[in-house]
């Protein structure tokens, strides 16, 4: 059974369909890209899987549960987490604070310990901080805490997003393009750090990317979309030299 099947899933905005037919199915532990030139319905599709937008049509099954009609905090309690093209941390409260509140989801205290102060608070906000700054650790950022996040810089920035991601314990993790903005190094070791989070945390990672070094690089498997439509899909080296592909990106055919 897979970790993740689209079925004929579509979006339309008025008269736009901005997603059409999708089909997708993600095996447990699969690190899987999704690509496609500006406007193709990459991150539509993040926002259809992540509870933002609501399917027009198709199914989501996460778990073979099916997932239409959930609010985005109850997609991240059955298990799937994401980041953003465009980084969207709490950015006036501290770096920790950021990745505690990912773990609140799961905390075993309830509303009427933390309004009481029961002991039962006081140990499940301990356990948190612990989580979180094991977490910090793991992206060398537990020496920078108590900073504000607004005032990382960038990469800082994408690595503590992921770092939040990952304290909701998710099963699949969705990045929204965690290269963009960085230089040839950044991406580099991106690259190395996703694999290493796969195997450390057992994930399974869909990602989307423009960057076709860190695609190559990293992905077992890819799916192409083209105004909203799989065009192809296949190992990077059936992708790299695949003629609906390479049209798409450049705009021309391809004899």
């Amino acid at each position: 059974m897979p970790l993740l099947k689209i079925e004929k899933l579509s979006k339309s905005f008025g008269g736009l369909k901005a997603v059409s037919n999708l089909n997708i199915e993600i095996n447990e532990g699969e690190l899987i890209g999704l690509i496609g030139p500006n406007g193709a319905g990459k991150t539509t599709a993040f926002n259809l899987l992540t509870g933002v937008y609501e399917q027009s049509e198709g199914k989501i099954l996460f778990q073979d549960k099916d997932m239409r009609g959930l609010k985005p905090y109850h997609v991240t309690q059955r298990g799937m987490a994401r980041t953003f093209q465009n980084i969207r941390l709490f950015s006036d409260l501290s770096v920790i604070d950021n990745v505690k509140i990912a773990y609140h989801q799961r905390s075993s205290y309830g509303v009427f310990s933390a309004f009481l102060r029961l002991p039962s608070y006081y140990a499940g906000e301990e356990e948190m901080q612990q989580k979180a700054m094991e977490l910090l650790k793991i992206f060398n950022l537990d020496h920078k805490a108590e900073e504000i996040a607004k005032n990382l810089p960038y990469g800082e920035q994408r690595r503590l997003e992921i770092a939040r991601a990952l304290g909701t314990e998710p099963k699949l993790l969705l990045l929204d393009e965690p290269a963009a903005g960085m230089n040839p190094q950044e991406t580099h070791d991106l690259m190395n750090l996703i694999r290493w989070i796969r195997e450390k945390f057992k994930l399974t990672i869909l990602l989307i990317e423009h960057d076709m070094s860190l695609v190559m690089g990293v992905c077992e498997r890819i799916y192409v979309l083209d105004y909203g439509m799989i065009i192809a899909q296949g190992a990077p080296d059936e992708i790299k030299s695949n003629p609906k592909v390479i049209e798409a990106y450049l705009g021309e055919e391809v004899v």
